[in-house]
Formats: C-alpha cells, structure tokens, sequence
C-alpha cells in the first residue's frame, strides 16, 4: 500500500480513473492529497465527491517556480506521499521537485513517445499523418515527455479522425495503463536501470 499525491489542472478524468481502480482493489495506494494549480479544476471535485482531500495552490503568490514548487513538495510529504502522479497538470516541474521525488514521479502522455512530445500529441499525430498513435506511461525527469518509458498502449489512428476523436480514443487506453503502471510501482516491481524501464515478474 503506498502513499499518493495527484497533480491536477484540468477535468480530470485520468483521476476518476484512478480512483475507480483504488476502490475496485485494482491499486495498492491510497490517494492522500489532490493537489491543483487551478481553483476551478473539475478534478478537485471529483477528488471531494470521493472524499479525498483536496488543496487549491496558487503560483501567482509565489515569487518563481522552484518558490511554487517548494509549496507543493512540503504538502506532499506532510502527507508522507511516496508517489507524484500528473493527471493533467499543466505546469512544468522545476529541478527541485523533480529531485526531491526522484523517480517517483509519473506521467501519461497521449502519444507514442519520444514522438510527439509536448501539447496537443492528438492534433500533432493526426497532423502527421501517422497510421499508429496511442499513450505512454513515462517517469519524469527534467525534460518535455523525456523520462524513462513505464508502459505504451497502441491506438490505430483512422482516415477520418480528428483530434478530439482519435483523443478520445486514446483516453480509453490511458485509463487502462495509468492504473497499471501505479500498481506496478506499488509492488516495487520497476527498475529503472539508464532509460530502460524493467519490470520485475
């Protein structure tokens, strides 16, 4: 059973996800604090609906990020939270964070990395023209989307697709692999060795 700490910005749905798969007993965790840069974030609510506590941050009291992000980890480990999980959150992590949880910080991606890589993959890959698309589970280090590959799901990508519906698509198997990979992390079942990411049978 571990500690876990959420990183919201937006509506959350990876969140629900996650939730679900902790009250189902397919995680081994506890969520202990939902944490958002946005007052109006749907995901607090859902957070509150579940009786999960929940904590509104605001950068602009903060005089840079590293300030800002200090704030976060200090409430993190008040909470003795062994794992950061980025459930849409929209801010870059400072190096600071980034090492005060040092491989233990995750991410899901809603593109096949290293391709497409930052914001709006969906629109990117449809742009592209590519025939597979998908999700990837990744930890965080102090890149863009650059850290060590956890677990990827494949998604075809049609001729008529847009972004909003291969998106849509993609969230599906992102609700599926978020949950696995924090499972596999609880059972202390990753080596991280270089940028391979090994899972211990």
């Amino acid at each position: 059973m571990i500690n876990i700490g959420v990183l919201v910005s937006g509506r959350g749905t990876n969140l629900q996800a996650i939730i679900e798969a902790i009250e189902e007993g397919k995680i081994e965790g506890k969520i202990k604090i939902v944490i958002s840069d946005n007052l109006d974030a749907y995901a607090l609510k859902r957070a509150e609906q579940h009786n999960i506590e929940t904590q509104y941050i605001n950068h602009k009291e903060f005089k840079n990020r590293e300030d800002y992000d200090k704030k976060i980890v200090e409430t993190l480990k008040n909470k003795e939270v062994e794992l950061v999980v980025l459930a849409g959150y929209m801010r870059i992590l400072s190096s600071y964070f980034i090492k005060a949880y040092k491989n233990k910080i995750i991410n899901i991606h809603p593109a096949l990395l290293p391709s497409f890589p930052g914001l709006r993959a969906q629109k990117q890959a449809v742009e592209y023209g590519v025939k597979i698309s998908g999700c990837t589970v990744h930890f965080v280090d102090e890149g863009v989307d650059s850290g060590p590959i956890i677990l990827q799901s494949a998604v075809e990508v049609s001729e008529d697709d847009t972004e909003e519906s291969l998106a849509e698509r993609i969230l599906k198997e992102e609700h599926q692999i978020y949950a696995q990979a924090i499972q596999l992390f609880s059972q202390g079942r990753l080596i991280i060795k270089g940028r391979k990411v090994f899972i211990k049978k």
